[in-house]
């Protein structure tokens, strides 16, 4: 049966189709290179914080020292939740997936926003600062109530990377782990047009709103073929044990041609530049936290990997022992995700509408064609 629509079909997943024109992000694949706004992510893990970084998404450069300032300002003043969040967190079951709980708070914290109803560019902007400015005190809070804990406000003086750890923890972290979490939040602060941006971009191309677009993106990183990665590398090398243990056990793995998580990626055709950066952090973790185990079986996993499978480990591969070295519970590792990519979906649902097209694709029809209508009496 020829093809109802004329065009070449793409192809599944879309794969490779350029979508939209970006000044955000930019993988290149072959090379192993990630730029935000231009810059080299390297240069950004080397000098700047994630609040820069966040910066520069929204705004396209770097800020200046009084625009840095006044950002930060503006987050601080923007972290204590509104109480119809908090109710909405005190009111999830204390099973309840932290995920779950974060797309039904974001959700809910537009019926308080000062500029809800308000779709302008500097109320959506404002809207952008308040949700990144929130999100670590919406995860630290669900995590806190499970543990039977009351939640901590955010302490004067840390940045938002130190502010998680602390509140999730209820002490200040040291010098290490902040830097490492801040490392590992502007490494996922955005990645071109992954599946949660393309959901946000798709939501916000009807002129939704802020909070939509983003509550959409978490749904979409919820789904385990895209967010949650890194806890099922964790759970791997909590099930190998110890270093001795690993070759060994990737072999049987391979064997049974199981997934071996933490390896591979759609775009990058070399070693992804993130996984790179986090290494070092990893170990030196691992090693203060009297877990070095955990490096020393990736370090096996990953030799053999690349040696026997020609596969890359991508972020997902070292963000997992890091976060676990810094007593993170693993079902937070996805949320954390959330937690620096809120900057990358803020940023490109304010470029979709700055430009706007309402996204509709079409599909090529393969079903059945001209049948017959069959009266209800006569259907067997």
């Amino acid at each position: 049966m020829p093809a109802v629509l004329e065009s070449t079909p793409a192809p599944k997943g879309l794969e490779g189709v350029v979508a939209t024109q970006s000044s955000i992000c930019y993988v290149f694949g072959e090379e192993g290179r990630l730029i935000y706004r231009g810059y080299d992510i390297h240069d950004l893990a080397e000098h700047a914080t994630f609040e820069e970084t966040a910066y520069l998404l929204l705004q396209g450069d770097l800020p200046t020292r009084d625009q840095l300032k006044t950002f930060v300002v503006a987050l601080k003043a923007a972290q204590k939740l509104p109480k119809v969040v908090q109710r909405v967190i005190k009111d999830a079951p204390l099973t309840a997936s932290p995920m779950n709980v974060l797309r039904t708070a974001v959700s809910a914290s537009v019926f308080v926003d000062p500029d809800k109803g308000d779709d302008s560019a500097t109320a959506e902007s404002r809207k952008a600062v308040r949700l990144i400015a929130q999100l670590p005190t919406i995860l630290s809070s669900f995590q806190r109530l499970r543990n039977g804990q009351k939640p901590l406000a955010p302490r004067r003086g840390l940045n938002l990377a130190a502010n998680f750890l602390y509140m999730i923890s209820g002490a200040v972290p040291d010098a290490a782990a902040a830097k490492a979490l801040d490392v590992a939040l502007i490494l996922h602060a955005d990645h071109e047009l992954n599946a949660s941006t393309f959901a946000a971009r798709v939501i916000a191309a009807t002129l939704a709103d802020m909070h939509g677009a983003v509550t959409g993106a978490i749904a979409a990183l919820a789904g385990p073929l895209h967010g949650g990665a890194n806890a099922e590398v964790m759970k791997m090398l909590l099930e190998i044990k110890s270093p001795d243990r690993a070759a060994a056990w990737i072999r049987d793995a391979l064997t049974q041609k199981k997934k071996i998580m933490g390896f591979g990626h759609r775009v990058y055709r070399t070693a992804d530049p993130r996984a790179a950066i986090l290494r070092p952090l990893a170990e030196q973790l691992g090693r203060k936290a009297n877990q070095p185990q955990w490096f020393a079986i990736q370090q096996v996993l990953e030799d053999l990997m690349q040696r026997d499978k020609g596969l890359y480990c991508n972020v997902d591969f070292y963000s997992a022992s890091t976060y676990y070295a810094m007593g993170i519970p693993l079902d937070l590792f996805t949320p954390i995700f959330a937690v620096s990519r809120i900057s990358g979906w803020c940023a490109h649902v304010l470029e979709q509408h700055a430009d706007n097209r309402l996204i509709r694709p079409r599909a090529e029809y393969v079903g059945p064609m001209n049948r017959t209508w069959i009266p209800l009496r006569k259907r067997s």
